[in-house]
């Protein structure tokens, strides 16, 4: 009868170590393919807002005139930051010369440049038409000579985006439901294991809230300790990447590092105690005779 309770006991703690580190391993996957999707989706604004133009401008203009040109450009929400380069700095550029085969003063008298501003936009740049109106309105601006961007590039690029984040988002939610199945199989067995000490409970008179209370309070134990190993695990890999790729982790995905991190925990208490409520709940209203069935 001893070895019995030894052997029952080892069985009940085995399953609970099993489902512990099951639900850990299932909240780190979880949380590393957050933050990977998280680190995707900045790269892809990242991408958006690199995109920039060159408003070229006459000859002639003053000072003031220049600066409501400018002043007109950054009241559009397209515009993220704009950069003035007098004709006179372009020429002096070592690297813009080298672009050419000989010196322009060998053959023209006076400066052919334009001065100009380089404006970079926001990722609302991938709206095509409003682009367009703001291409359109600035061209014709007294004082413009002309726009350039590069049209194709940016078309190809937010189309190649809004591809792949449906994409994206298809396989976080796939890997979720996959991940909560698993999850609830685990836990369902763990539960199972303990199906004639429910049903013993049941039948010197337990109320179903006295069998379910230590249950519930145990998941919620074990959901922490699978949340604090999951966070631990996380932790160890974000710090990794960032010792070795630091150029790669950016304050804002630190920031969402941490929300995952405490989403980790919060997480597995949550998944524990509902998978756990659901499995108990339905062994404790089992008839006696099914459960040996069962």
């Amino acid at each position: 009868m001893e070895n019995n309770n030894r052997r029952l006991k080892r069985k009940v703690r085995n399953s609970y170590i099993i489902s512990t580190v099951s639900i850990s391993l299932v909240l780190f996957l979880l949380g590393s393919v957050s933050y990977l999707m998280i680190a995707a989706m900045a790269v892809a604004d990242s991408l958006k807002e690199s995109v920039t133009l060159i408003v070229e401008l006459e000859n002639g203009l003053t000072t003031a005139d220049r600066t409501a040109i400018r002043e007109r450009m950054e009241r559009s929400p397209l515009v993220a930051e704009t950069t003035y380069s007098s004709k006179e700095e372009k020429l002096n550029d070592s690297e813009f010369r080298k672009i050419f085969a000989v010196e322009f003063e060998d053959i023209l008298d006076e400066n052919p440049l334009l001065d100009s501003y380089e404006v970079r936009l926001t990722a609302r740049s991938e709206h095509r038409e409003e682009l367009e109106r703001f291409i359109e309105e600035i061209s014709s601006v007294e004082g413009v000579e002309h726009v350039s961007y590069p049209a194709k590039m940016i078309e190809t690029m937010h189309s190649t985006i809004n591809k792949v984040r449906p994409v994206l988002l298809v396989f976080a939610a796939v890997l979720l439901v996959i991940s909560l199945t698993l999850l609830n199989s685990t836990i369902r067995l763990a539960i199972y294991s303990k199906r004639y000490v429910i049903n013993t409970m049941k039948l010197v008179g337990a109320t179903k809230w006295f069998i379910m209370k230590p249950f519930l309070w145990s998941s919620v134990k074990q959901g922490i300790a699978a949340g604090f190993v999951a966070a631990i695990l996380f932790g160890s890999m974000i710090y990794g990447i960032d010792r070795t790729l630091p150029e790669i982790v950016s304050p804002e995905q630190l920031e969402a590092a941490a929300r995952i991190l405490l989403g980790m925990v919060t997480g597995g208490v949550a998944i524990s105690f509902i998978f756990t409520l659901l499995a108990v709940n339905k062994f404790v209203n089992m008839k006696s005779n099914k459960i040996y069935l069962y």
